[in-house]
């Protein structure tokens, strides 16, 4: 029979255990933190709609940021595939967050459209 024995990790490999761990821990707080404040973004003033381009303003900026993580994506993605980073980690991070973003941009969008033509399709 095979008997299971069990390997010693060698103090770099301890070390580097622990650094991973850490780097995951790290990450995930800097994930959680820009996700708490956007929702304190978003005040009582922003809802009432008392400017008259507010809604298409806040549509314009959300826009220009999705599109703005989506350059940094791709600088990010650039700068792996060139040499010039070797932080294929954070490139995929930047990537997914930037996909999620799109994807929720294009979600409203679907949802504003469909909304839209509700209203249009009211008897008077």
């Amino acid at each position: 029979m095979d008997k299971i024995q069990l390997v010693a990790f060698s103090s770099a490999q301890h070390a580097m255990l622990q650094r991973m761990q850490q780097n995951m821990l790290t990450s995930s707080q800097s994930i959680i933190a820009p996700a708490q404040q956007i929702g304190g973004e978003i005040s009582a003033s922003s809802l009432s709609g008392s400017s008259a381009g507010s809604f298409s303003q806040m549509m314009n900026e959300a826009v220009h940021r999705v599109d703005a993580m989506q350059h940094s994506a791709a600088a990010k993605q650039t700068a792996v595939e060139t040499g010039i980073s070797d932080d294929l980690t954070g490139a995929m991070v930047e990537s997914q967050k930037a996909s999620v973003a799109f994807s929720a941009m294009v979600q409203v969008r679907n949802k504003l459209t469909s909304a839209l033509d509700e209203v249009m399709n009211m008897a008077v």
